[in-house]
């Protein structure tokens, strides 16, 4: 195992969840080895792990034996077979199995995709269809890229060699979501002209404003169409996020809105003062980070949340969750990590995205 990756997989138990996070966020096995100070194995942790911990609504400054698994499978370098490492890892149903020697330090490890490469189709089976639609609110005017949605309407703004919409939509379809309800108004002939073109195993339908709704308000002119629970997505953020996941617990806890949310970490570039009455300096951090949980502007709504939108006014997605908060009415949020939230709203995130996204293809 080389130098990279146990930088990459292993993390010290004292590790604090927030430094977890962000380890995840750079590995592309998406498991961490936990090891004690010489280098034994005494933990693992998975993306999903640290999500149920942030559901609790504890620290990110916690360490992660808060949260690591404390009894992870395992084999040995000695009792190491082919067959072996097949039978583990399809009985377990794990990503990666680490290899232990004789004193249970970490030596190495195996992933799924390694040992099963060529045994299965390449191409992983379609997801089956999640049942529920998607509406896409592209019907804004894009001001924050301008010159640019000057000339394009921002859904068909290009992020390598298709539009964002598109990326959004073969996104959700991964999910198992086949239809699509298009909110349009600024330059909507153009974007419907552009879809139409495509022949992708799904159906769109388009909802026309006559005047411009806000974050929201159109979502009024749906009301006969959507029967139950339904996926909003701003036109301009890709989530990496297992819908199916974010479905069962929104059912699981009644609730009548998610929200799909994002760690995100914010470094202050100075030394930040803290102080008592007369100026009494108490503490002074040099550069202190801090982590947010942030609206991606993905959202599983029920119907029954068109109520509450006004006909024909402009409304906003956050006048929604505050109605729904200020009558005890139940929201939740389902985090993902700050690499599968890609936001292309405005120039600097555009390029961004546009970088992130080539890496993630």
């Amino acid at each position: 195992m080389t130098e990279i990756l146990k930088k990459d997989v292993l993390i010290r138990i004292d590790a604090s969840i927030k430094d977890a996070l962000k380890q995840l966020d750079k590995s592309a096995e998406k498991v961490l080895l936990v090891t004690d100070d010489k280098n034994r194995l005494t933990g693992s942790l998975t993306d999903g792990d640290i999500r149920r911990y942030l559901l609790t609504g504890q620290s990110l400054d916690n360490d992660i034996r808060q949260v690591c698994n404390r009894d992870p499978i395992f084999i040995t370098k000695a009792k190491q077979s082919t067959n072996l490492v097949k039978e583990m890892l399809g009985r377990n149903k794990i990503e990666l199995l680490p290899i232990l020697d004789d004193d249970r330090k970490v030596v190495d490890f195996v992933t799924w995709s390694e040992v099963f490469y060529g045994e299965f189709e390449s191409e992983p089976p379609p997801p089956r269809n999640l049942g529920i639609p998607a509406v896409i609110m592209a019907g804004g005017k894009g001001t924050r890229l301008e010159p640019f949605s000057k000339i394009f309407p921002k859904p068909l703004i290009p992020i390598g060699d298709k539009p964002i919409i598109e990326i959004i939509i073969d996104e959700l379809h991964k999910q198992g979501i086949t239809d699509y309800y298009l909110t349009l108004n600024y330059k909507g002939e153009m974007i419907k002209s552009y879809m139409d073109t495509l022949d992708n195993g799904y159906n769109i339908s388009y909802i026309w404003e006559k005047d411009f709704l806000d974050t929201a308000g159109s979502l009024k002119l749906l009301q006969k169409d959507i029967a139950d629970s339904f996926v909003v997505s701003n036109c301009d953020i890709v989530v990496k996020v297992d819908l199916k996941d974010v479905l069962a617990l929104h059912r699981q806890e009644n609730a009548l809105l998610t929200i799909v949310s994002s760690v995100q970490y914010h470094k202050i570039p100075y030394g930040v003062i803290k102080f008592k009455d007369h100026g009494r300096v108490t503490e002074i951090c040099e550069k202190p980070e801090y982590a947010f949980t942030i609206n991606t502007g993905l959202y599983i709504l029920e119907k029954e949340t068109l109520d509450i939108i006004p006909s024909n006014r402009p409304f906003d997605m956050v006048s929604i969750i505050k109605h729904l908060l200020n009558n005890k009415q139940r929201v939740l949020t389902y985090p993902v990590n700050e690499s599968d939230y890609i936001d292309m709203g405005q120039w600097q995130e555009y390029k961004n995205a546009v970088e992130k996204l080539r890496l993630l293809s």
